[in-house]
Order: structure tokens, then sequence, then C-alpha cells
């Protein structure tokens, strides 16, 4: 028996459509608000909207729940691959070893990018920051690779070239920054093996591939593959609704996740720490300073916009930065006061109380230091990551019978109306 919610507006009732999600959340269908009632909806960042249905990824924030197409991330992050959890959320299930032989054999047969594309790369000035070349140059992949006609093989190809190019493009990028000569990928190496090559592989020290460094990268990737309809999923999905191609959909969605609340967030915990080292503070000094709420003051990498408990990732990545400092033995004083600074905070009823523990991006920020990647390229990192998300949804949004052009109204605030003042009488 369907199920409403009834509104009372003006004298009239209304009955609103309830939706029940697989996983038990209820929804309030206003797809005819405005047509029957006049009415519209305002939500300011849309925390209590629903944009979509999707049968991607499920999050609990409550209890701290992630699952991709109902495995739980945890099962995923301790047993798989990132080519494997790729294959699952793009294509809706677990790949059997010839779809996965497959898809990796078609990810090293695209995994070089246009010679000429080179040239494009090497001329953004030297202090460009690497989301913004790669933006740029994922929108730029159309005219090296031109749309394909919309039949499934050839939405796949693209779909390949796109997962492996990006992969190439970040590091490409990387090295061309610093000066240094490219590094192509290797057809005998994995997916992360292979960036991790190509990034610090140097003809007077050969880089060594540690099959640890390369777990903890396939976790990192793994954990930031999808996350429900975040900031930049958001945009790909915006865009895409355009039904532009899916270049320029995951263009928008790194640009969407360039920022210091989103994507740019691991950054901006290693930058935090660089500004606790040098102000001299204590850091219960610094841990006053953020619970003091007169002060715009805030600890990066604590809290969660949906998790309201602890981070189901970040007690993953949390034992995965354990595993990784304590065999690389680094001597970093930054690293040093990250675990000093996250058992201070564990240790405050303020951050107790207000669910304030570290998230993913406080421990991935320190993982990604601790193997070698330079700060400007932590948001390419999580670019990396998301892109399996992003190409999932977008994928699963062009396939939506209920698909519609995405146009949000508003709530005019301005004069109702002005009349025009000649230029001479101002």
């Amino acid at each position: 028996m369907a199920e409403y919610v009834k509104l009372i507006y003006d004298g009239k009732t209304y009955e609103l459509p309830l939706v029940t999600g697989s996983a038990g959340e209820k929804a309030i269908d206003i797809t005819k608000l405005r047509q029957t009632t006049g009415l519209i909806t305002l939500d300011p960042g849309f925390a209590n909207t629903g944009s979509c249905s999707s049968a991607i990824t499920f999050m609990d924030g409550e209890k701290g729940i992630l699952r991709y197409r109902g495995i739980p991330v945890e099962q995923l992050a301790e047993h798989s691959t990132f080519r494997e959890t790729t294959f699952l959320l793009i294509n809706g299930k677990l790949p059997n070893r010839e779809e996965l032989d497959t898809a990796s054999e078609r990810l090293n047969q695209t995994s070089l990018v246009h010679e000429d594309m080179h040239i494009v790369f090497q001329n953004f000035p030297r202090n460009s920051h690497p989301m913004g070349i790669l933006s740029s140059m994922v929108t730029a992949l159309r005219s090296f690779y031109p749309e394909l006609p919309v039949v499934q093989e050839e939405i796949n190809i693209t779909v390949m070239r796109l997962l492996s190019k990006l992969r190439t493009m970040a590091a490409l990028s990387y090295r061309i920054s610093v000066g240094h000569n490219i590094v192509y990928p290797r057809h005998d190496l994995s997916y992360c093996a292979n960036f991790l090559n190509m990034m610090f592989n140097s003809p007077v020290k050969p880089y060594h591939i540690d099959l640890d460094i390369v777990k903890a990268l396939n976790i990192f990737w793994i954990l930031h593959a999808d996350h429900e309809q975040n900031c930049s999923t958001s945009a790909v999905r915006v865009v895409g609704s355009g039904r532009v191609n899916l270049y320029a959909a995951v263009s928008a969605g790194i640009a969407a996740l360039w920022g210091p609340l989103h994507g740019g967030a691991n950054q901006a915990v290693i930058e935090m720490l660089s500004g606790i080292k040098e102000s001299g503070k204590s850091l219960s000094q610094i841990v006053e300073k953020a619970k003091d709420r007169n002060d715009p003051y805030r600890l990066m990498g604590f809290g969660h916009r949906v998790y309201k408990t602890y981070d189901p990732r970040a007690k993953i990545m949390k034992k995965t930065c354990d595993k990784i400092l304590g065999k690389l033995k680094i001597s970093d004083p930054l690293l040093d006061l990250a675990k000093k600074l996250e058992e201070v905070a564990l240790k405050d009823d303020y951050f107790i109380e207000n669910n304030l523990y570290a998230n993913i991006d406080f421990y991935s920020g320190i993982i990604l230091r601790a193997i070698g990647i330079p700060t400007n390229m932590f948001p390419v990192m999580f670019a990396i990551g998301r892109l399996p998300g992003w190409i999932a949804q977008w994928k699963e949004s062009m396939d939506d019978p209920a698909w519609r052009l995405s146009r949000p109204r508003q709530i005019y605030t301005g004069p109702v109306e002005a009349r025009y003042i000649p230029i001479d009488e101002r």
C-alpha cells in the first residue's frame, strides 16, 4: 500500500508520495510539489534533498556505514584491489578472472597519452596547480580522442581510456612541473605500481616497488572511489545532465574537488600542521583556539559533514597509516606532530561530545606525505581515486529513464521592480 505525507497549506491538504530505498531510508517525493501547490522547497547546501535514486553507493552517517554495490568498504579494502573495485562500481558486479584480466589488458593498452599532449603540458606555467592542469587536460582529451558513437562497447572504450590516461596524465604533470624526464607506463606493472613508478622512477635512482606501499595506495584509492552524492559527484551529474561528453563531466568533477572543503582537505591538513609548527604554540593552545566559537580557526581533518560517528574509512586509513609509518621509520616533524594532535583531540571532551573524530582526510594526508607524494598533488590523488565513482554515476544518470536536465529553483530576494535611470540622471 502506497504511503503519503500530508501537507496542509492555504486550507488545502496535499498528499506527497513517500519513497523508501532498499536499505530503508525514506524520502518525500516533491516532483509535483510546485505543479500542485505553487510552492518550492528551500534547502541551502542540499543537506536534506535527494537529487536522484542510485544503486551505486550506500552510506549511513549515523551508523558509520559505507558500501559499494552492497559490499562493505572494509571488505573491499582488505581483500580487493582498486582495479577490481573500479569494475564493481562501473559495472555493478565483481568481475570474474577473465573479465578482470580483460579490463587490466585494456588499461595497459590505453595508458599512453598522445605525444602532442606533452607539448600542451609543457606550456603550462611551472607554478600551475596540478588540479587546474588536470581539469584542463581532461577536457582536452576529447580533441585527441573524439566522442564515439553511443553504443555500450564504444562507451566502455572511452571509460577505459579515461581511467588509464588520468593516472598517466597526473604523473606526467608532476614530472614536468619539477623539470624531470617523462616516465612512460609499463605493461608489466599493476595499476597502482605503475603510477608510483611513473611518479618516482629516475635514471640515477631506479624506483623500488614496495608491495606494502602499493597495497596502501590501493586502499587509499578504494576508500575514495565513491561517496554518494558529494560536491564533485553532484557536479558530474549536474553537468552530465546537459548530455555533455564524459570528459567534460569529469573535468567539472575535478574542478569541484579542488576546494579545501572537499578534495583539497587532505592538503589543508598538511598545511595546517605546518602552520601549527611555525606558530610555536603548544597543541593544547591550538585545540583551545579551535574550540573557541568566536575564533574562525578550525582544525582540518576532524569531523565530517555526513558522518555523525566515526568515519568508517578513517579506521581503515589509520591502520594503514600506522603500518606504513612503522615500516618506513620516517623522521618527519610534521608526521610526529600529526600523531600528537590526534592523541590530544581524541582525549578532549569537546571533540568527543561533538563527534569530531579524525576523518579520512587527516590520515590520508599523513600517508601520502609518508610515501613521498608532494602536497600540491594530494587533491590529484583524490581525483584518481574518485574517478570510477564519477564514471559510474555518469553512466547511471545517462541510463536513468527519469532523467531530467538539472535546473534548480530559487527564492528571489531582490527589488520587485525598478525603473531604469538614464546615465546622465544618475
